[in-house]
């Protein structure tokens, strides 16, 4: 009996010393996103600043967007 539990012990430590925490794979997810969002970011600004270089104007939407209040036809 003492064998068993010395050696449930020793499986629960080895678990826990295993086990990978969830707060690590939230964080590398978040991380992911982080860097997903910079590189997009800085994509957008290089075409905003080679836009503003040659002078153009950004494109507008040809859609009209109806204003508040009013009822489309």
């Amino acid at each position: 009996m003492i064998k068993d539990h010395a050696r449930m012990r020793a499986l629960r430590e080895a678990n826990r010393v295993f086990r990978t925490p969830k707060s690590e794979t939230a964080m590398t997810d978040y991380a992911k996103a982080q860097q997903s969002l910079q590189e997009n970011r800085e994509r957008l600004k290089a075409q905003r600043l080679a836009r503003d270089a040659k002078g153009e104007l950004p494109v507008e939407s040809s859609r009209e967007v109806p204003k508040r209040g009013s009822v489309p036809r």
